[in-house]
């Protein structure tokens, strides 16, 4: 189950009306901050930059290169220590939708590892230990030491 906020919009797409949701200058700097860290080698500096906008992002957490975060709600993501996140992976704090939008915090456990070409959706948390394979869609809770994987995901026995 997935705890997001849901916000109503009256009369259509909700996308229309994102600058009156976030400041576009605050979104500005978030996307020029997360698309610069996209490509930087230094994993310290990664993880210093996103915490300046807002991202909680524990102690040795490795960020990998074009990896994606939500540039509305940064804050509403938090990385655990000692986290991987796989190449070109993405993290999303919210959903434009046709008549709503929604929000939730993204929480990622301590020693995850999220594969790459993963999405995780707004509202999830990653328990401690969990795998979520690359490629998938984490739609929903991964139980801590558990592995996850495809579309969408689903629990994988290791043999």
């Amino acid at each position: 189950m997935r705890r997001v906020e849901v916000h109503r919009v009256e009369g259509g797409n909700s996308m229309q009306r994102w600058c009156q949701v976030r400041n576009p200058l605050r979104v500005c700097l978030n996307f020029a901050v997360i698309y610069v860290c996209r490509f930087l080698p230094s994993l310290g500096l990664k993880n210093l930059l996103y915490r300046a906008i807002g991202m909680r992002v524990g102690k040795g957490a490795s960020v990998g290169l074009m990896a994606m975060f939500d540039i509305f709600f940064p804050e509403l993501i938090e990385l655990g220590d000692n986290c991987v996140i796989g190449y070109n992976a993405t993290l999303l704090a919210h959903e434009y939708l046709v008549g709503e939008w929604r929000t939730g915090e993204v929480r990622v456990g301590k020693g995850v590892m999220i594969g790459a070409n993963a999405l995780v959706l707004p509202g999830v948390a990653i328990g401690d230990g969990a795998t979520v394979g690359a490629c998938s869609l984490v739609n929903r809770d991964v139980r801590p030491g558990t592995m996850v994987g495809g579309v969408p995901i689903r629990e994988i026995e290791v043999e």
